[in-house]
């Protein structure tokens, strides 16, 4: 969506006549449906003077197209000035210029990463240059009126207030090869900027252009296609076994007809491949050219999705990473706006009054903004109130919207060493359902243990890391969280405390909480639920806390509603012992399925450990 488009003539004028900020934010207005922020306006008014001065300057043809607040499809970011043109040889061509007020900033050891004034902070943010290139690349990937046409595409970033330093952090050593790709103005470099410019677009005729980019089909490019074909081939982690197979190739075969309107949905409990085949699916489906979005509520889970399948430099991954999106991003998409959206994890989607969601159901939204939705689901992974996605509410929505419905079940189980045996038998020991392995399991394909305390539990995950095992700790969200404003931006306060043993360790830091199940130094802190659901490792270690405890008496498990920790999770449920008991039993089922070859337990309720390990030693499987 562009919010304002011009010539340069009339961009210019505007600019004279002091309207320019007043026609873009009634623009914006008629475009989003509400007002720009104070910050905002001050933004154009003050951005847009220095830009008419450059295009003035450059001395380009009037009519060269201008685009201002570009909405990138299927994103939340918005491109600031945009201008169209051909060069001297005719050539099509635009530029992108990511626009800065920064005054000050500072380099730090990260790939394409500085440090900057930002929200009242110094901040790390993206490089200035990295922000303009990655514009520039997903549209060169995923508009087909730029990528099936000779058009070339240019990106710069221009921070009009800047005063160069010297040494200036921003031009060090590891921004050389990211600067060149989209190269960085400084205030006093005005005339450079100005000669680039005229370069590219200098002889005008970009109104065309402008068009064209923004009615292209947003489709993906044979450059998009082959990079990420390229990062399936030889990755183990993707290869799909059995019903898997049958799976995958029941998607793509419905999703590429496109003649109607459909859902699919695949059911599957913890280890049953839901992941793998939905990865999968969306190789395939690009292969086919068709615009798909990967998408999963838990952010930590796409982060880390991305990074298995991308384990390159940070340019591999944002390209990698375009793919992806949050469950929240479709409110006000379009109908139909996407071929086909892979949603895993669904059973985590959420309805209206959900943490930083302005929409009313978001199985809605996503089976209106699609031909074709894949929904991946096990039902008895809900952990929250607002969890609203299950296999009855994406039937009735598909239902109401039209769309031919489909259904499929994953039975096979390929984590915890294949030990089917053993999932049912944490859903007997839970007491969430009765099964027929209350007795046990095959034990030599699953190693299961009870510690006597959280210092052995931490020794066992750490000596299985050290021989080259994936293996995190993990633990029920019984314990506060303290936030970054309260010092604790990477896991310096120790949360987690059992007093009664001296045991101290922070939960997963907020630095690295998206990449914390693959981070070096996640072996040093806690896991939750909200880091792991939909992950794997080899082996976890889960402390049991007091937020589920066992009654002798009565032989029941049950839960208090002050020692569980999590607000949002524990929201309306003060008076609702039962639902919150069942909430609570099902995240640690999770937890206890996150290991494929191993699961090591400390219950901090003695009289928990004391049942768990009677029903241990009732197992008669060997």
């Amino acid at each position: 969506m562009i919010i304002y488009s011009s010539s340069v003539a009339d961009f210019k004028e505007a600019v004279d006549d002091n309207k320019i900020t007043n026609r873009i934010e009634a623009a914006f207005v008629e475009k989003l449906g509400r007002k720009p922020a104070i910050s905002e306006r001050r933004s154009w008014n003050n951005s847009m003077q220095f830009m008419e001065r450059i295009i003035r300057n450059s001395k380009v043809a009037d009519d060269c197209g201008v685009l201002i607040e570009y909405n990138i499809p299927a994103t939340s970011k918005r491109i600031d000035f945009l201008i169209a043109g051909q060069d001297d040889k005719q050539n099509q061509n635009f530029i992108i210029v990511e626009l800065k007020q920064w005054e000050e900033a500072w380099s730090t050891d990260k790939e394409d990463i500085v440090k900057t004034s930002l929200n009242g902070g110094v901040r790390e943010t993206t490089h200035p240059s990295y922000q303009a290139w990655s514009y520039r690349q997903y549209i060169v990937d995923m508009n087909a009126a730029v990528h099936s046409q000779d058009v070339n595409a240019h990106s710069v970033a221009f921070l009009h207030n800047y005063q160069e330093k010297n040494p200036e952090p921003l031009k060090s050593k590891q921004y050389e090869k990211m600067i060149a790709e989209a190269p960085l103005f400084l205030s006093h470099e005005t005339k450079k900027l100005q000669e680039f410019i005229f370069k590219y677009v200098g002889k005008g005729k970009g109104m065309e252009l402008l068009y064209n980019i923004e009615n292209g089909k947003i489709t993906p490019s044979k450059a998009l296609i082959d990079h990420i074909s390229a990062l399936f081939d030889g990755n183990s982690d993707f290869v799909l076994l059995d019903e898997q197979k049958v799976a995958y190739e029941t998607i793509v075969t419905l999703a590429k007809k496109q003649d109607k309107k459909r859902t699919i949905v695949i059911k599957g409990g913890p280890g049953t491949g839901k992941s793998v085949i939905s990865m999968n699916s969306l190789g395939g489906l690009l292969r086919n050219s068709l615009n798909v979005k990967f998408v999963a509520p838990n952010s930590s889970f796409r982060n880390v999705m991305v990074e298995m399948l991308s384990k390159q430099s940070s340019r591999s991954k944002t390209r990698t990473k375009s793919l992806f999106l949050g469950s929240g991003s479709f409110v006000e998409a379009d109908d139909d706006a996407f071929d086909v959206l892979i949603v895993d994890e669904a059973h985590r989607l959420k309805g209206k009054g959900a943490y930083m969601y302005k929409g009313e159901n978001q199985i809605e939204d996503i089976i209106k903004s699609t031909k074709t939705s894949v929904f991946f689901i096990d039902d008895m992974q809900r952990i929250r109130p607002d969890d609203i996605g299950t296999v009855d509410e994406i039937k009735r929505m598909s239902k109401e919207l039209g769309a031919e419905y489909h259904e499929y079940s994953l039975h096979a189980q390929f984590r915890c060493a294949g030990a089917e045996g053993y999932l049912n038998w944490v859903d007997d020991v839970l007491n969430i359902r009765q099964t027929g392995n209350f007795n046990g399991w095959d034990k030599e394909v699953f190693d299961f243990r009870i510690v006597d305390s959280p210092h052995r539990l931490y020794e066992l995950i750490k000596d299985k890391q050290a021989n080259g095992h994936k293996a995190r700790l993990l633990a029920g969200y019984a314990w506060s969280w303290t936030g970054p404003k309260q010092g604790n931006t990477n896991g310096q306060i120790e949360d987690v405390i059992l007093e009664e043993h001296g045991f101290k360790m922070p939960w997963n830091g907020y630095a690295i909480r998206e990449s914390w199940a693959i981070h070096p130094d996640g072996i040093d802190q806690i896991g939750c639920v909200h880091t792991t659901q939909g992950l794997e490792f080899e082996y976890v270690g889960v402390i049991i806390g007091n937020d589920l405890r066992y009654d002798a008496e009565t032989g029941t498990l049950f839960s208090d509603f002050k020692d569980y920790k999590d607000i949002t999770g524990k929201k309306g449920l003060k008076n609702d012992p039962a639902r919150l008991n069942a909430l609570i039993k099902n995240i640690y089922k999770i937890l206890m399925s996150r290991g494929m070859k191993g699961c090591y337990i400390y219950c901090r309720d003695q009289a928990l450990q004391a049942y768990i390990q009677t029903r241990l030693a009732k197992t008669t499987l060997k």
